[in-house]
């Protein structure tokens, strides 16, 4: 088991929050689990960045990004050298720290 750790989130976790998480597990389905209503309007699939997401710790336990990642993180707001997308992000054997946008770049609802 690894821990996420939620920085707060005016919206979505005002409060903050950390939760123990199954290895392998995305992060996106892990904060989904856990109330934490981020968008994935391509139903995690890495076809938008809607889930996108910054990952202050812990980064080097989880898997690299693929070049399908890389490419729609090129949509993200935001976009920085911690930005992953919360779909394509694996639970490895090391806690992450992670920061949530304050904006996303949601075309389908826009």
């Amino acid at each position: 088991m690894s821990r996420i750790t939620v920085l707060p989130h005016p919206q979505l976790c005002p409060t903050g929050t950390s939760f123990e998480v199954t290895a392998g597990t995305t992060v996106c389905d892990a904060l989904l689990a856990h109330d934490i209503a981020i968008e994935h309007a391509c139903e995690k699939v890495a076809a938008c960045a809607t889930c996108h997401i910054y990952v202050r710790q812990g980064a080097s336990s989880v898997n690299q990004p693929d070049d399908d990642e890389e490419d729609q993180l090129d949509d993200a707001w935001g976009l920085e050298s911690a930005s992953r997308l919360a779909c394509c992000v694996r639970l490895g054997s090391t806690d992450l720290t992670i920061e949530l946008p304050m904006h996303t770049r949601n075309l389908a609802r826009e």
